[in-house]
């Protein structure tokens, strides 16, 4: 479903996905390949918080870490596409305080995340705020 998420987003510049479809938030992130050098677009739910966007690494509750957010580690600069514009953003990775602080708030957007980390089996789901590089 993700290709055709990815497909979705472009056509309609980030105003449409299938997240919409089930009530929650998308938004396309533009990162580098941190091995490749090239450019990746991948759909990812986010949350709203201090004038910028929470997006959780959860890979679906998979054993990895999805690609992106290791691009994020290695590079912390990208592009989001949301609400139809393209904003350059700087991720940041929580600190375990901020991402305790603020896991309530991600569940109530998206419940699944809980089942995710029990799937995940140890791994944590890393967490990242996109801050806008000109604060939206």
């Amino acid at each position: 479903m993700v290709p055709v998420d990815t497909v979705l987003h472009r056509a309609t510049r980030g105003r449409l996905g299938l997240g919409a479809l089930a009530g929650v938030r998308t938004l396309l992130l533009h990162t580098v390949g941190r091995r490749s050098g090239q450019p990746r677009t991948t759909p990812v739910l986010y949350v709203r918080h201090a004038g910028g966007y929470l997006v959780v690494g959860s890979n679906w509750g998979g054993a990895e870490h999805p690609g992106w957010s290791a691009n994020l580690l290695a590079n912390p600069a990208a592009t989001v596409t949301v609400d139809g514009r393209d904003l350059a953003v700087r991720a940041r990775l929580l600190t375990d305080t901020e991402r305790e602080d603020l896991w309530p708030l991600l569940t109530r957007a998206w419940p699944a995340y809980d089942e995710y980390v029990v799937r995940a089996g140890g791994r944590r789901l890393r967490v990242f705020l996109l801050e806008p590089v000109d604060p939206v």
